[in-house]
């Protein structure tokens, strides 16, 4: 039993980084806003493919809730009911929860696969609470307080996600909507850590511990400016378009520079740990997949910004930010399973 616990909060994990993954589509496709309800997407379960469903026609039935666009404006069905043969104002009320009344099939559909991968994140979250209350009953308390509160936490997200495109996707939701995701990444990580308890230990290095403390917060840091940055190029590429992405960064904000120069120094640290642990012999072998992260991270941004913003490259750089926190914050995690104690050396 409890190896299939660890199985489930695997996949939660895993479908957790596939909400990031698909968050990163939504901004990079420009999709945010492809639903612009929530939790429905224009009023349906399943949202539509073309924009007829979404204009008003004679005899033609619209269910409670169902939108259509009118005159620049969203507008809900009061009932479910069948149109007549001219257009009735008092079977429709306005959508007052933003002014954003545009409808394009893939914007719709990115978002609406978002929507489905983080029904099924939550869903597989809800499964590890409920066999964590089962394996574990009162044996550790811990993981069971953890799981469900990974649930809430869950809730949370979604309510999020309705307050960024209730907002016409403020930035600073955005950026919480982000790091939220890497908080639920952290406790799913400890809840893995905790059931795996007796898995091995590592030798001990008060440096490479505090160094690695250093990495997380940097990281984390990267990851908000980040978004500020992304946010900076959104509203660029609105204005400028497509066609102009070699304009985009011509004359960017101070967060691209302290964001760019961070990144040398977050490669310094993650250099020293990489080295420090090689020298020490301590054993934490993912602080190689740190360094291949960091590469990577590093080669996309360049990317970005030599190459104008190549297809994938923003979603490349989101995602991998994510999956380098998740790897730092379970080494931090191995450092707490306690062995021999390496003679110092600096």
């Amino acid at each position: 039993m409890k190896l299939n616990f660890i199985k489930t909060a695997k996949t939660a994990l895993v479908l957790v980084y596939l909400v990031i993954v698909a968050g990163a589509l939504v901004r990079m496709t420009g999709s945010g806003m492809g639903c612009p309800d929530w939790p429905r997407c224009f009023g349906y379960y399943i949202p539509p493919t073309d924009v007829t469903e979404l204009t008003w026609s004679p005899n033609h039935e619209f269910g409670k809730g169902q939108v259509i666009i009118k005159d620049e404006k969203l507008w809900v069905a009061k009932e479910t009911f069948t149109t007549g043969e001219s257009y009735n104002e008092g079977n429709w009320e306005a959508y007052t929860k933003h002014d954003y009344a545009e409808f394009n099939p893939v914007h719709t559909w990115v978002e609406y696969v978002n929507r489905l991968v983080g029904a099924l994140a939550g869903l597989a979250v809800f499964i590890m609470a409920v066999m964590a209350v089962v394996v574990y009953n009162k044996q550790k308390t811990n993981i069971i307080l953890l799981s469900w509160i990974t649930v809430f936490l869950m809730g949370f997200q979604a309510w999020l996600g309705a307050t960024v495109v209730y907002s016409v996707l403020n930035p600073v939701k955005i950026t919480i909507h982000m790091v939220m995701a890497l908080v639920i990444v952290g406790i799913i990580l400890y809840i893995l850590h905790k059931a795996k308890e007796n898995a091995g230990s590592f030798k001990q290095d008060k440096l490479f511990k505090t160094l690695l403390v250093v990495s997380i917060m940097l990281t984390m840091i990267q990851v908000v400016l980040g978004t500020q940055v992304r946010q900076f190029v959104d509203e660029q590429i609105k204005s400028l378009g497509y066609d102009n992405m070699n304009l985009i960064l011509n004359s960017p904000e101070v967060t691209f520079y302290i964001h760019r120069t961070f990144s040398f120094v977050v490669f310094g640290v993650n250099l020293w740990l990489y080295l420090r642990n090689k020298k020490l012999n301590l054993g934490y072998s993912k602080i190689n997949w740190v360094m291949l992260l960091l590469l990577v991270e590093i080669a996309s941004g360049v990317a970005m910004y030599y190459l104008d913003f190549p297809f994938g490259s923003q979603t490349i750089h989101l995602v991998t930010a994510s999956i380098l926190f998740g790897i730092q914050y379970y080494i931090w995690l191995e450092t707490t399973r306690k062995t021999v104690v390496p003679q110092q050396v600096y």
